[in-house]
C-alpha cells in the first residue's frame, strides 16, 4: 500500500515547572513527551482512543525518534506543536514543529510500527486514522485536548 497523503492537527502545550532544569529551560526528555501528546490527540480527534486500540490488539511501538533543537524553550512558555502523518504499511510517520510564537523551537520525526499483542509487525487495520487518513487528504485539527494540550 502506498503512502498516505500527509493528515496534520496542532496542540498547544505549556511548559510546566517540572519539566524545566534549574535555569527554567525545558529539559530535553519534556519533548519526547509533548510529541506524544500531539500524536494521541491527533487519533483522539478522529475518534479514536490509544486505550481502545490496544484492547482490539493493535499497538503502535515508537521504531524511531529523532529530534533536533534549534532554540530553548523556557518555563512557561506557550508552545504550538504541529504534527503531520503518513501511513503505509505496518508503519506510521509524524513530522513535528514545535513553534514559540512565530519562533520555530524544534522539529522532530517518529516512525512507529503497527504490532499485533505478541509484538510481531501487522499491517494497519483500515479505518484506524478516520475518515481524513483513509481518503489521503489534510486535516484541520479540531478535537479535545489532552491533560495540559488544548486543540487548535
Amino acid at each position: 500500500m502506498p503512502p498516505s497523503a500527509p493528515d496534520k492537527h496542532a496542540i498547544e502545550v505549556r511548559v510546566r515547572y517540572n519539566e524545566c532544569d534549574p535555569m527554567g529551560v525545558a529539559h530535553h526528555s519534556a519533548y519526547a513527551v509533548w510529541l506524544e501528546i500531539a500524536r494521541t490527540d491527533m487519533l483522539r480527534r478522529d475518534g479514536r482512543a490509544y486505550r481502545d486500540l490496544e484492547n482490539d490488539g493493535i499497538f503502535f511501538v515508537v521504531a524511531r525518534l529523532s529530534l533536533s533543537y534549534l532554540l530553548p524553550a523556557h518555563y512557561d512558555d506557550l508552545l504550538r506543536v504541529s504534527t503531520s502523518m503518513r501511513t503505509g504499511g505496518v508503519k506510521v510517520e509524524h513530522d513535528y514543529q514545535i513553534h514559540r510564537d512565530r519562533l520555530l523551537v524544534a522539529e522532530a520525526r517518529t516512525t512507529l510500527a503497527c504490532v499485533d499483542r505478541s509484538g510481531r509487525p501487522q499491517r494497519i487495520p483500515a479505518g484506524i486514522f478516520g475518515a481524513r487518513a483513509r481518503r489521503g487528504g489534510r486535516a484541520g485539527g479540531e478535537g479535545p485536548g489532552t491533560g495540559e494540550a488544548r486543540s487548535r
